[in-house]
């Protein structure tokens, strides 16, 4: 019989891979047929695991330690250290990030906080010029004032403690390897190179990304020597191989002769946070997501919910009324972002009253179907809490977006990772610690230049961020998927608008990832993706509406759908990624509590 019931699903999900080519026709009467050079790899399915990242290589290694009976958390350590070599734009040792795990044996899940933080030097005004105005985000995010302490490591060595089962030595070595040998330069990284060759120009970066002179191009070799001797020394010796002794000074004489404050001291003092999920619910179904500092979960929830009274699916995912619906609820939830999130360490966050049911109900008044709203200002959930509104203001904000990498994984006991982790823009700061090879986050332009609201400088603190790694679980309370992207602020709606394709249209994980995303934090500007109708884009723009000039991508969504029996996992198209699915285990540690 069990047999029987597997081979049920494995046809269940063969069926399920099958439609993801299959454009889905919509009551708009548009469908998206899936780009003719999409990969058949961004989609797989597994019945012993899954593994879906932004680069194959990572995705290879974290599906080896699966392969060899590693865990979730066993198998994102590794990954996060192959994205490192193979994304060094996006995510490293130098950064920092939140690791959200789901322990299946405890039903529990909870949160690793790796996030920056502002260093002991750190002031609130160190973004203004001597005339008190804000320095160009375009210069002050490569300065070493941008440069927070990173936390990544700390939270990798944080997450082994607690779950890991193989031997720490395993899980970097692939990385290592991977930097000392070589890694092909895809074209994502052939392009982050050309944008950002003034930044890598000015540090160590230079002989790594433009050796001669001549930035690498698609199809180089890019080997990192220094980051594989790095790597080596943190093989031996863990997080003490960054936090202590040669690596920390370099890194802090780098910082410092950049401009910026970061000491060994201030490395010496980081620490990580464990914290527990922000809890919400669309439709019946929970999503366990970020809290404060980062604005993610808040503002995604706030989404949701705002839309919550709209039957979504009457109209079609490609409509000017659900595209309408989606901007006001994205204006309301920024508006209040902005005014209300900061570090809860260091500022009162009115999470209960920015999602209390009446005043989610009394905001969403301000939504008119048909209608544009132009002049939408943060609503006053303190009515709805207890505590005193402390009366900060939004402060404006020139800051671009940045870049991030996510993914997630899923093992054979049904744990799993839900991972977003990043060093902010292309590149960070441009920064590379001499002799060790790894990037410096940016992640101090996080804050807000001007200070006096929620999100200022202050030493210790972590800026706000928009990172948003969530698990849904179904209305019986098991794991329904893992979602996640990057993109700064843009993350927030790529997470929102792919749960609402699986939940409100039913798509699969891929075609939900691949619809047409829209972004548009205020009135009128309304950034779009590719696919998105014409005719859809006129009638806004009738109702007053302002879209960009030509579409650009939105985030780079990573997702595991949880089935009974398998999983069915998808990787975005806009970067080179990979969805692996695990169907043998040559043996296995078990999940290791502690």
């Amino acid at each position: 019989m069990r047999n029987y019931l597997k081979v049920i699903s494995v046809l269940l999900a063969l069926c399920l891979l099958l439609s993801i080519n299959i454009p889905a026709i919509h009551a708009d009467g548009h469908g998206k047929p899936p780009k003719d050079d999409l990969p058949k790899y961004q989609v797989d399915v597994g019945t012993k695991g899954m593994v879906a990242t932004s680069h194959p290589e990572a995705t290879k290694i974290g599906a080896e330690v699966l392969k060899q009976g590693g865990n979730a958390v066993d198998a994102a350590i590794a990954i996060q250290f192959a994205l490192n070599v193979s994304e060094p734009m996006m995510s490293g040792v130098g950064g920092g990030g939140f690791m959200m795990v789901y322990d299946a044996e405890k039903d529990k899940t909870v949160i690793i906080d790796s996030r920056e933080k502002a260093s002991s030097g750190a002031e609130p005004d160190m973004f203004l010029n001597e005339n008190g105005e804000p320095i160009p985000f375009d210069e002050r995010v490569m300065m070493g004032d941008a440069v927070g302490i990173p936390g990544t490591l700390k939270g990798l060595e944080t997450a082994y403690e607690k779950w890991g089962t193989f031997s720490w030595k395993k899980l970097v070595k692939p990385a290592e390897k991977l930097a000392k040998h070589g890694v092909e330069v895809n074209w994502v990284l052939a392009d982050a190179i050309q944008d950002n060759q003034e930044k890598l120009s000015k540090s160590a970066a230079k002989e790594v990304f433009l050796p001669d002179g001549t930035p690498l191009q698609e199809g180089d070799m890019l080997i990192q020597r220094d980051l594989a001797k790095t790597l080596k020394m943190i093989e031996k010796n863990k997080s003490d191989a960054l936090y202590e002794g040669p690596v920390a000074e370099a890194l802090a004489s780098t910082v410092q002769s950049f401009g910026g404050t970061i000491t060994t001291a201030d490395l010496d003092n980081y620490d990580v946070t464990i914290d527990q999920p922000l809890m919400g619910t669309y439709r019946g179904y929970k999503l366990a997501t970020m809290p404060p500092p980062s604005s993610g979960g808040l503002t995604v929830l706030q989404i949701l919910n705002l839309l919550e009274s709209y039957d979504l699916k009457q109209y079609g995912p490609r409509s000017p009324e659900k595209y309408n619906l989606l901007a006001e609820a994205m204006h309301l939830a920024y508006a209040d972002r902005g005014a209300y999130i900061g570090d809860p360490k260091f500022v009162n966050v009115p999470m209960e009253g920015m999602l209390d049911e009446d005043y989610i109900n009394l905001r969403s008044q301000l939504i008119e179907l048909g209608k544009a709203n132009k002049n939408v200002e943060p609503g006053n959930p303190w009515a709805y809490q207890e505590g005193e509104n402390p009366g900060y203001v939004e402060q404006p904000n020139d800051k671009k977006t940045g870049q991030t990498t996510h993914f997630s994984v899923a093992d054979q006991w049904g744990n799993l990772v839900s991972y977003t982790t990043t060093i902010e823009q292309e590149f960070g700061t441009g920064i590379m610690v001499p002799g060790y090879g790894f990037m410096l986050n940016n992640e101090m332009t996080d804050f807000d230049a001007i200070p006096g609201g929620a999100n200022q400088v202050k030493p210790g603190k972590r800026p706000m961020s928009s990172m948003s790694p969530t698990i849904v679980f179904d209305q019986n309370g098991e794991p329904f998927m893992t979602v996640g992207s990057p993109g700064g602020k843009t993350i927030i709606t790529s997470v929102a608008q792919t749960i609402i394709n699986v939940i409100d249209y039913g798509m699969t994980p891929k075609q939900a990832i691949e619809e047409p995303r829209i972004y548009s934090p205020d009135y009128p500007d309304i950034r779009w993706e590719e696919g998105v109708p014409e005719e859809t884009r006129h009638q806004l723009e009738q109702l007053g509406y302002k879209f960009d000039e030509e579409p650009r991508d939105i985030g780079n969504v990573q997702m595991i759908r949880i089935h009974p029996n398998f999983f069915l996992g998808a990787a975005d198209s806009t970067r080179q990624g990979r969805a692996l699915g695990i169907d043998y285990v040559k043996g296995g540690h078990g999940p290791k509590n502690k």
